[in-house]
């Protein structure tokens, strides 16, 4: 008997969580839906049943077991605490507990079994960081990574969406030369690029870019890895790509990388030198697989240690609800 309620049901991944649950046949017994006070009333179906949205308050999750939360940092710094002392187990998809020693940060595919060490919230790592080492840790298990340059390629459906919504007006907007209307971003996003919209640190580097290098060491176990990383915005709905380049402890050819991420879980390799058809947002999006590609040696790193590639992964999928949905899986089992 599981109840499972959902934080943020109105939202990107909210809609995402209910597409990939009834498409798991996820093992609930009955949903809760919550959102803010504007959704609540609103109807919605959902498996053949009609639910009433309802507004998320402290007295959301008696009785409930799992909360899948999509609803921004500040409400689970609220009521992600009140539903774990209620019972529920939150699996959390903002940065409010991420680098919180007592909760767990999980992917999967990578450290499962620190899902044993919750204590009523397990966070979900950020979506560039989900997508950019799921197919590094098979190669990290082999042979240790000493260094990454992380370059990213950020659809606007990381800012939710209504950021995707703006993408369509704009591009709209300015093929018919009326003056572009932006909301969701200080900058156009249509045929444009712009860096990352998250907040610029002291050091220079945004938030995005210091979430990936935390994040990485956190649920790798590893701090002595060298991390440094660029976060950008391209005009693109929904799926992000990375270009990483990996500088290992020991040698390592393109034919060997190939063949650990190939028997890679959640990682589909795309590399057709021949045909020039690599990764792409297009072909990631709808998709629970990470895709990898451009697998080539770095010949300025000495000793044939270093290794570029190429990835896309669909950000509200993997990137989000569906590393959520695999951890409540995992807390059902």
């Amino acid at each position: 008997m599981t109840k499972v309620a959902i934080a943020g049901v109105t939202g990107a991944v909210g809609q995402e969580f209910l597409e990939l649950l009834a498409e798991r046949k996820f093992p609930a017994t009955s949903y809760k839906m919550l959102a803010s006070a504007r959704s609540a009333g609103k109807k919605m179906t959902f498996l053949g049943k009609e639910y009433v949205i309802e507004e998320l308050t402290e007295k959301s999750f008696d009785g409930i077991d799992i909360a899948l939360f999509s609803a921004g940092g500040s409400i689970s710094k609220k009521y992600a605490p009140i539903a774990a002392k209620a019972g529920c187990v939150v699996v959390d998809n903002s940065s409010a507990f991420r680098m919180d020693a007592n909760t767990p940060l999980v992917v999967p595919e990578i450290n499962p079994e620190k899902i044993k060490e919750h204590k009523g919230i397990i966070a979900n790592p950020n979506c560039s960081t989900i997508i950019g080492i799921t197919p590094l840790w098979p190669l990290h298990k082999i042979n240790p990574i000493k260094r990454l340059v992380v370059s990213t390629y950020q659809a606007v459906s990381g800012a939710g969406a209504q950021a995707m919504e703006e993408l369509k007006v704009q591009a709209r907007e300015y093929l018919d030369g009326k003056e572009v209307t932006k909301k969701a971003f200080i900058h156009q996003c249509a045929f444009n690029v712009f860096s990352h919209n998250s907040d610029i640190d002291e050091n220079g580097y945004n938030v995005e870019e210091m979430k990936l290098v935390h994040e990485t060491h956190k649920i790798f176990g590893d701090d002595s890895i060298a991390i440094t990383c660029t976060c950008v915005r391209v005009p693109v709905l929904r799926a992000h790509c990375e270009s990483i380049n990996i500088e290992f402890t020991n040698p390592i050819t393109p034919e060997e990388v190939t063949a650990i991420v190939s028997k890679a879980p959640g990682v589909k390799v795309v590399d057709d030198r021949k045909n020039n058809y690599f990764p792409m947002p297009l072909d990631a999006s709808g998709q629970d697989d990470i895709l990898v590609g451009r697998i080539r040696q770095d010949n300025s790193i000495a000793g044939n240690r270093g290794i570029n590639l190429f990835l896309s992964g669909d950000q509200i999928r993997k990137g989000a609800a569906l590393n959520a949905i695999q951890i409540a899986e995992l807390l059902i089992k």
